[in-house]
């Protein structure tokens, strides 16, 4: 018995629960057992006068009718009874639970927990409880699929433990237990399922959290003293006069932010150490120009440089920008990507292969088997997160260790981006360029609309463009697409014929989309309606006007990531942000947005009012995600974690020390990973 066995070894799990268990990626027993909820529902009874309306409670009672079902659309019901508790009468229904309907028997005790209605004196019920509660008064909520229900992985974790909890190990030193004073490994991984109270779970937590951060922050600080210890980075030696000269060419003066990190790459560039640098800069603060100073350094050197960005749309874009940049030197630049014809892909692979390409931009295309450089010193991602290890890992097998340079267009806080990337280095670019206009940005709410409409008339009378965003409906893709339709239709009604409407949305097939913007680009079309799958870093200069629908279903990020679509060319840009708010954060949220411009402003602004999970819960922003920890709210754990791993590195070849075991075993680099031990 191991906790690696496979998951199909626990009774009851036959082949097809394995497979839909396999979903949730829990493949393993250690999957299991670490599978922890995302939050728990208090369950412990109440008596009626100490409930507050709406609260989620569990009320014990007396059945005094029957339950009746009735039914109504499609495969739509609602369960209606009634319970006493001390005389007082209280009306439940169930929505869409028939089947329950067994279970309520007349002049028993019942026990449901559900949400409660004051008004109506009434609960709507989410599940029926044992009527003796089993001395619980948590239960943990599982992220689950329609294969898995609540009850019966509760069930199954509850197995897991019984037959393989023993054979939980602690991994964690004991200076580092008693110095936090951390639960025990086994403790907290059960109790992060089943606490007994609000205190446990918080222990548990903070244990889990420890252990995670910790982990990473050894892997990731035994990467970057590899990288500086083999020092076989490819020492750059690019020709400070060309660079120059090519700096000085410009049409347009760097900001001393842009060129302090060019100083920095340019630096990382000579260096016997590889390159590992994020790039962090500000929607429309120049991070291409920094990308093309780089590419063009390494190319004077004899090396091929890549810029690799997520789609095709945007790698056209930055070849449009590196080509009118790099005339009229002699750069020979290309473009690879998944469309790229059968015979041309063929000749750019050949002169790739040989040295007759100096640049090439592209999207993953670029790392596909095929593709083999001549000589490759550098490679830049737009977008870290689409660029991970295993991309790395391909070019490495190629036998290549270009240097690396991330950029990334979402603002994080400076002292996390250096906490939370433990591997790499910082640079931000923090100022615009000068002679840029501020974009002006109004909210208004929803009855407003067509005043707003009869003013973007103008402003397409003018020959600008414009776009509509509608929000994501995180219940429903379907309702997404009917939504953005709708807008769609009542922006054509509006504005057609004299002006060509578009329509965006993520149920399109990557070519409609990419064929929509294009026309877009070009002007065929003058109003693009989508929802949020406009990509970051796409240029229609003409575009100046940003009309935001429902803008309080957004947050601060991606309100200020959208808003950066317009204010390209050298016309005044506006955003216009349409919304409603239902409570006093989403009114701070608009007003914040119409008194800056500046996303680093925001990003700690956002963090403030919605806290981190929605912040960066989305993987967009490259911010390393974790199971249980979140980056921002246990921000202290994680730079005691950044601490204490570093103190261990001190140490002559820990990893073999007794009490080091377990996490050395547990930081092991994988076939294939760079190795850190000795």
């Amino acid at each position: 018995m191991d906790l690696s066995d496979d998951i199909g070894v626990l009774p009851g799990v036959g082949p097809k629960r394995a497979e839909n268990l396999k979903e949730l990626g829990i493949q393993t027993i250690e999957d299991l057992l670490s599978y922890y909820p995302f939050r728990y529902d208090d369950i412990q009874e109440k008596e009626l006068n100490e409930i507050q309306d709406q609260e989620k409670v569990t009320l014990k009672g007396l059945v005094v009718s029957e339950p009746v079902v009735s039914r109504y659309g499609y495969k739509k019901s609602r369960m209606m009874f009634r319970m006493m508790q001390d005389h007082a009468v209280i009306n439940v229904s169930f929505f869409n639970q028939p089947y329950l309907k067994d279970k309520i028997v007349m002049s028993e005790e019942i026990a449901v927990y559900g949400k409660w209605d004051a008004k109506r004196k009434s609960l709507n019920g989410m599940k029926i409880l044992a009527a003796k509660n089993d001395g619980e008064d948590f239960a943990p909520i599982y992220h689950v699929n329609k294969k898995v229900r609540q009850s019966s992985l509760i069930q199954l974790i509850r197995v897991g433990f019984e037959k393989y909890g023993d054979l939980i190990q602690e991994i964690l030193p004991k200076e580092l237990l008693e110095k936090y004073r951390l639960m025990p490994r086994k403790e907290a991984m059960f109790a992060m399922h089943f606490p007994s109270d609000p205190e446990e779970s918080h222990q548990a937590k903070r244990r889990v959290v420890f252990e995670e951060f910790f982990l990473f922050q050894l892997k990731m600080q035994g990467l970057k003293r590899q990288e500086k210890a083999e020092q076989n980075g490819l020492a750059i030696q690019y020709d400070v006069d060309r660079l120059k000269s090519f700096t000085q060419k410009l049409p347009f003066e760097l900001t001393s932010a842009q060129k302090k990190v060019t100083n920095e790459i340019c630096r990382d560039l000579m260096s016997l150490n590889h390159m590992q640098r994020l790039l962090q800069g500000d929607v429309g603060s120049g991070k291409t120009v920094v990308a093309a100073i780089a590419l063009y350094a390494t190319m004077t050197a004899g090396f091929q440089g890549a810029l690799m960005v997520p789609t095709e749309i945007l790698a056209q874009q930055h070849m449009e920008s590196l080509q009118q940049l790099y005339d009229p030197l002699e750069v020979r630049t290309a473009l690879l990507t998944g469309s790229t014809k059968t015979k041309e892909r063929r000749e750019i692979l050949e002169q790739l292969a040989t040295g007759e390409i100096d640049i090439i931009i592209g999207t993953h295309a670029l790392i596909q088997e095929d593709v083999l450089f001549h000589r490759l010193g550098l490679v830049i991602t737009d977008e870290q997160h689409r660029f991970g290890v295993n991309q790395r890992r391909i070019l490495r097998e190629k036998g290549m260790k270009p240097d690396v340079l991330f950029m990334t267009a979402t603002p994080i806080p400076r002292t996390l981006a250096i906490t939370a990337f433990g591997e790499m280095d910082v640079s931000i670019i923090d100022e615009m360029p000068a002679g840029r206009i501020p974009i002006e940005t109004r909210w208004i709410r929803p009855p407003q609309l067509d005043t707003v409409l009869e003013w973007m008339e103008k402003e397409l009378a003018r020959g600008h463009q414009a776009y509509v965003i509608c929000p994501l409906i995180e219940e429903s893709e379907a309702l997404d697409v009917k939504n953005a339709t709708e807008i769609f239709e009542h922006m054509s009604a509006f504005f057609n014929p004299t002006y060509q409407v578009g329509l965006l949305h993520g149920k399109m097939k990557n070519q409609e989309k990419e064929a929509i913007m294009q026309e877009f680009k070009e002007n065929n079309l003058q109003l693009l309606v989508s929802t949020t799958v406009i990509e970051v870093g796409v240029n229609v200069p003409n575009a100046t006007v940003m009309l935001i629908m429902d803008a309080d279903r957004f947050g601060l990020a991606q309100l200020h990531q959208l808003r950066g679509r317009v204010g390209r060319g050298s016309d005044a840009s506006y955003c216009i942000l349409v919304a409603n708010p239902k409570n006093e954060m989403g009114v701070e949220r608009m007003k914040i947005m119409t008194e800056t411009n500046n996303g680093f402003v925001l990003s700690e602004k956002d963090l403030e009012l919605r806290g981190p999970g929605e912040v960066f819960g989305a993987r967009q922003s490259g911010v390393p995600q974790f199971a249980v920890g979140d980056i921002v709210t246990d921000f202290n754990i994680l730079e005691v974690a950044r601490q204490e791993a570093s103190v261990i590195w001190k140490k002559e070849q820990w990893w073999i020390l007794p009490e080091y075991r377990g996490v050395a075993e547990k930081i092991k680099p994988d076939d294939g990973e760079q190795q850190f031990f000795d």
